[in-house]
């Protein structure tokens, strides 16, 4: 037996054990637990209950609207959006994929982070002793971190889903060692470009955000920071909960981002009031689910950018590592002005102290 194999073999003995233990415990932390990625967990089941998918991004993608209802999940780091929907037919280019469905599966692909595509069948227990079959399909970067997920919610497989069942095979993927990221150290206070605040006022469109802070070299956290005053305003992290409280109790319709690197996940609608459990903070709604672990928030903003509707403003939840956690927007069509209700309650949230 070779390195290899049995390092293979040790994993899917840790998998069983915990499984055994514990039979809903999420994939990602048996992972954790054993130290290696989420893609490294599944591609050890190859040749059992997971095959490779050997399709471009692209041409899985193009399938997702054929797979009929489904549970889609993404992740960031610390939240997790889980709707039930039907996708919509693709849209977009081979890098850049669109799935546009406001109010129901609504997601941008970043398809040139997608790595491995497996097909993966679940034993799940039941209550009385027995168990049922969950088919998903998951989608993992270089580093083995999962994209985005999808769920079979149907009792029997579609023929969409056969159909990909048929084109599975056994190729291993390789991955890449993930490091997570630590914050690097900037000069304090950052050092003010002279055109920044002139190029942010002078957007007609949000999209236009991420060019900017690719010219700038700045993390969407950095721009914030520097407009500190001007576009944006620092909020005590557990500004983003009350947002969300105030939001359901005043039937708020709101636009929920949560983005994965290789995928941004949508949920357009009224929200139900928010409920602590087990240290998270979730919303349980029929059609959707948001879990967020606000005790990793460590910074929040509220920022405003213009464009041609007399701007949008946004609640922006980012780690200790400034990372992305959640974007909030009020619900808006292309066209229309920004909902004042939304701006009164934002400004109504207290600001961090300066001190902070």
């Amino acid at each position: 037996m070779n390195a290899t194999t049995q390092t293979r073999q040790a994993i899917l003995e840790a998998l069983g054990a915990a499984r055994a233990a514990s039979p809903h415990l999420p994939a990602l932390e048996i992972a954790r637990r054993l130290e290696i990625s989420e893609g490294e967990l599944q591609a050890a089941r190859l040749g059992r209950d997971v095959v490779t998918l050997p399709l471009s991004p692209h041409a899985l993608a193009s399938r997702f609207h054929q797979l009929g209802e489904v549970k889609a999940l993404t992740r960031s780091r610390h939240a997790v959006l889980e709707q039930h929907g039907q996708y919509p037919v693709l849209r977009g280019s081979e890098q850049a994929g669109l799935l546009l469905a406001p109010g129901g599966l609504d997601l941008r692909l970043h398809l040139a982070q997608w790595h491995w595509a497996c097909l993966i069948q679940d034993s799940l227990p039941r209550a009385g002793g027995d168990s049922t079959e969950r088919l998903s399909l998951q989608v993992f970067n270089r580093h083995g971190i999962a994209l985005h997920k999808v769920f079979s919610v149907a009792k029997e497989a579609s023929p969409a889903w056969q159909e990909l069942e048929a084109l599975g095979t056994s190729d291993t993927p390789a991955f890449t060692q993930f490091v997570e990221p630590q914050p690097q150290p900037r000069p304090l206070p950052l050092p003010l470009p002279p055109t920044l605040a002139d190029e942010w006022a002078r957007m007609s469109d949000v999209h236009q955000f991420l060019g900017l802070l690719r010219r700038y070299e700045l993390r969407r956290h950095e721009a914030n920071t520097l407009m500190e005053g001007r576009f944006t305003r620092a909020l005590r992290p557990e500004a983003c909960g009350r947002a969300l409280s105030n939001a359901a109790a005043n039937h708020l319709p709101l636009m929920l981002f949560v983005a994965s690197p290789g995928c941004v996940q949508i949920r357009t609608g009224r929200i139900p009031a928010p409920q602590r459990m087990r240290g998270w903070l979730n919303l349980f709604s029929e059609d959707f689910t948001l879990h967020l672990d606000d005790a990793n928030i460590a910074r929040v903003w509220q920022v405003h950018k213009p464009n041609r509707d007399g701007g949008v403003t946004s609640l922006e939840a980012f780690d200790a590592q400034g990372g992305l956690v959640l974007q909030i927007f009020a619900e808006r069509r292309e066209g229309q002005p920004e909902r004042s209700e939304w701006r009164q309650l934002l400004d109504e949230l207290d600001a961090r102290e300066a001190a902070a």
